[in-house]
């Protein structure tokens, strides 16, 4: 059984894709055994044969699909684990985590200390806080989420007085 590359498990399958991959799971688990290419053409009224190759191949090098090598049948739905689905952060060094911190830092000082509030300044701090979440620095992240609720009150607050 030919096995998928490690790059090829990435892509995700298109929404026809996923209708191939559908109807082939949903086939085996009906029958036991894969649908033939015609099978497939006719359950997902495709034009011809080749189109199926086409797709199937495609499915094959995507690491969405096994197939034994000269035999009929013998398409199988490659199940991805979990790990493989899961959105692993990249692990950054203490000092490009210190760096990245000190740079949010001086973006919040700047905001905090100008006159008035910019929409736009608003929203690149939600940017730069939602960043610091998805490297993993929750810590951080939460700090400056106060900050960002005090800049904001003082924000509304002002926008009031005048």
């Amino acid at each position: 059984m030919s096995e998928p590359s490690e790059t090829a498990t990435r892509v995700r399958p298109t929404k026809k894709q996923k209708e191939l991959l559908s109807f082939i799971d949903e086939f085996i688990s009906a029958n036991g055994y894969s649908p033939s290419f015609r099978e497939i053409m006719k359950g997902l009224e495709y034009s011809s044969v080749a189109t199926v190759a086409l797709h199937v191949n495609n499915l094959i090098k995507r690491g969405h699909l096994q197939k034994r090598e000269h035999s009929a049948r013998s398409l199988e739905v490659v199940k991805q684990s979990v790990s493989e689905t899961k959105v692993i952060p990249k692990q950054l060094k203490t000092s490009e985590e210190k760096w990245i911190v000190e740079k949010v830092e001086l973006f919040f000082k700047e905001v905090e200390n100008a006159p008035r509030l910019i929409e736009k300044e608003l929203d690149q701090l939600y940017v730069l806080i939602g960043a610091l979440k998805v490297l993993g620095l929750d810590g951080a992240a939460v700090g400056f989420i106060a900050r960002l609720t005090e800049i904001k009150k003082r924000h509304n607050d002002n926008e009031y007085a005048t």
